[in-house]
């Protein structure tokens, strides 16, 4: 029998070599991070940036998040502050992307940045995009690997069902633990959050020792998960509810709810952490069971559970 999976490859040393000579020859692979799989190519390089938007059908106003192994590499492409290094030195490798200006003599191809004066970086933690960046001469730029404004990728066949073999290669590295988006801060003047994720706005202001800003609206998007709507498997929602119509998905949070076949719990002990690990494998089964409207319960706003919610507001606009 065919393997229809074939351009998945499992984690080993010729594998990875594999993976990591294809992005030498300016190709675009699938890969694994913490927060989701991601597409990755070359950021210095116009032909892998180009292919990524084109794969993607992404707003070219959308700028990517380029990802480093070390400071030293980030040191040729950005101006870093201290604010940058208090960060860095609590949090990463991890599921943090930082906004800094960009230096004037970066290498990085300009249409990966949408043209901006400033870039949106990342010290990824997952094991496997760290053995590949450390083997590089050049950070990778690595958007989700999905269609533009659709459900995130948490593991190597959700790869497989966006793109088919238009990727050549994906690298199975799992189940991504976090489930979601990495956090988006603006260190570019006050501090912001333009994107929620597991590192919560709490948790930076006690590091930088002031109170962070939530994100105000701005005509530039300096970061990834800011278009209106994002996220969304394609079928209409109506969120915080406390009963759905007989026939239609009911997305549920806890033990408070009657379980049916059109019911989807994303955590049956009300577990945040596991809600942000289940939502957009959720989506997908949701989706594929052709469901025609989604009632979501109310989520707690607190926490990872304000990134849920985040993600909820924009995959139901």
């Amino acid at each position: 029998m065919k393997n229809i999976y074939s351009n998945i490859l499992k984690v080993n040393k010729k594998n990875l070599s594999k993976a990591i000579n294809y992005l030498k020859k300016d190709g675009v692979i699938g890969i694994p991070t913490e927060t989701v799989y991601g597409l990755a190519g070359n950021a210095y390089s116009k032909k892998p940036i180009k292919q990524i938007y084109k794969l993607k059908k992404r707003p070219k106003i959308n700028p990517l998040i380029i990802h480093y192994y070390s400071v030293s590499d980030l040191n040729n492409d950005a101006k870093l502050n201290k604010k940058f290094y208090s960060l860095y030195n609590k949090l990463c490798p991890g599921p943090i992307t930082f906004i800094l200006n960009k230096k004037i003599n970066s290498k990085i191809i300009s249409s990966a940045v949408a043209n901006l004066s400033t870039i949106a970086v990342r010290f990824p933690k997952h094991q496997v995009i760290r053995n590949i960046l450390k083997e590089l001469k050049f950070p990778l730029a690595i958007p989700s690997a999905n269609q533009s404004s659709g459900i995130s990728p948490v593991n190597s066949k959700d790869v497989f069902e966006e793109f088919g073999k238009k990727i050549k290669l994906i690298i199975n590295g799992g189940n991504s633990k976090i489930g979601i988006e990495s956090t988006v801060v603006d260190l570019t003047g006050k501090v912001k959050i333009l994107r929620p994720g597991i590192i919560s706005s709490s948790r930076i202001g006690k590091i930088l020792k002031k109170k962070i800003l939530p994100s105000s609206k701005s005509r530039s998007i300096k970061a990834p998960g800011n278009l209106k709507k994002h996220y969304s498997p394609g079928i209409p929602m109506k969120l915080n509810q406390i009963r759905s119509s007989k026939n239609d998905a009911f997305i549920i949070f806890g033990k408070n709810y009657k379980n049916s076949k059109h019911t989807f719990n994303l955590s049956l002990n009300s577990n945040l952490n596991e809600a942000a690990r289940n939502l957009y494998k959720t989506f997908r089964k949701i989706k594929k069971r052709k469901y025609k409207k989604i009632y979501v319960v109310k989520i707690p706003n607190v926490d990872i559970g304000i990134a849920i919610n985040d993600r909820l507001k924009r995959a139901s606009s």
